[in-house]
């Protein structure tokens, strides 16, 4: 005998129980699938076949020979000739269409040359030329038949009073000259001394005692005094620092008008000019130092310190007496201690090579 519950309250129960059981089983049955679908994703991805691709080598042939293990051969079998193994080197045989083609390169190796720079084309162009020396370069310049090749070039022309008569007449139509063939490569500067020195195109005002001076360089001015003498001259507080001019037409025509219409003034010093050209930034390649008269007693002493200086920088510094044969042992130690030339200049304009540049 068995007894069923009536009771609506119990049904309403049992009844939300089975359809939590359905959900809950639907639920279940779908992540089932979904576990499965991925898993069988995975072994789909796995099992596929990856191309690689096919990699064409080219082996040269080996510089060195291998040793091949030869078969005994008996004497009913005759062996033909094996081909000449650079025949085999020579020719790349295909039984089908490549996309890929590898020429055979000849290669002419020629020996290099040891003369590299000390040819026609290179020798002379490297540090010589003529009767002076200097950097390598598209320009250069001749001033008294001294000739260079540079890119950096400085003039330190004197304009002291005892430049007079035949002496300035002389000096203006060969640094005119000079000036006016520079080529556009080149960068230049021309510094004039006496006592003081300056910058071409600068103005020069002298103390009526003649112990200082005054340089009017643009719009400042630099003081200039002397110790005693016509030689003993130095800056009195900032020194000049020339800038180097490129060689246009505009700046050669600049620098002619200079050279014509700068006054004499009164001094010879040599260290200071020189000073000048050798701080400059960067150095000169060469220095054409003219000067008609002596720094005085000291003047060979000054000559080798400013050789030793301007070596140290790797200016040359060719040097040229302007009439003044008592200057030549001063003038020729500076030249010597720089590898440039010396050359002495008489009344006619005639130049004599009295040091030789030194050979790069």
């Amino acid at each position: 005998m068995s007894y069923h519950a009536t009771n609506p309250e119990l049904e309403r129960v049992l009844e939300a129980q089975k359809r939590n059981a359905t959900i809950t089983s639907v639920i279940i049955a779908l992540l089932v699938a979904a576990l499965l679908g991925v898993i069988m994703a995975f072994i789909l991805i796995a099992t596929v076949t990856k191309s690689t691709p096919e990699i064409i080598t080219f082996q040269a042939p080996s510089s060195t020979n291998e040793v091949v293990d030869r078969p005994e051969i008996t004497n009913q079998v005759e062996r033909k000739p094996s081909s000449p193994s650079s025949s085999m080197a020579s020719v790349i045989v295909s039984n089908a269409a490549s996309p890929v083609s590898v020429p055979k390169v000849d290669v002419d190796t020629p020996e290099p040359s040891l003369d590299f720079g000390d040819g026609d084309d290179f020798g002379a162009g490297w540090g010589s030329g003529g009767s002076g020396t200097g950097a390598a370069g598209g320009g250069g310049a001749t001033f008294f038949e001294q000739s260079v090749k540079a890119e950096k070039i400085c003039f330190v022309i004197d304009y002291s009073q005892s430049m007079t008569g035949r002496r300035i007449q002389l000096l203006k139509e060969e640094l005119k000259k000079s000036v006016e063939n520079l080529p556009e490569s080149v960068q230049y500067q021309l510094i004039f001394f006496a006592g003081p020195a300056w910058v071409a195109g600068d103005r020069v005002e002298m103390a009526k005692d003649r112990k200082s001076a005054v340089v009017l360089h643009q719009d400042s001015e630099l003081d200039w005094k002397s110790s005693g003498g016509a030689h003993n001259w130095d800056t009195k507080g900032r020194k000049m620092r020339p800038q180097w001019k490129p060689a246009t037409k505009d700046n050669i025509q600049r620098s002619l008008s200079a050279i014509q219409s700068t006054p004499l003034v009164w001094g010879t010093a040599w260290e200071a000019p020189i000073e000048m050209a050798l701080d400059m930034n960067p150095a000169p390649d060469v220095v054409f130092f003219m000067t008609d008269g002596s720094a005085g007693p000291d003047s060979e002493k000054i000559a080798k310190r400013m050789g030793h200086r301007a070596k140290r920088r790797g200016v040359v510094v060719n040097t040229i007496a302007l009439m003044e044969p008592q200057v030549k042992g001063a003038m020729a130690t500076l030249a010597q201690e720089t590898g440039g030339a010396f050359s002495l200049v008489d009344q006619n304009g005639k130049s004599t090579v009295i040091v030789k540049p030194k050979e790069k």
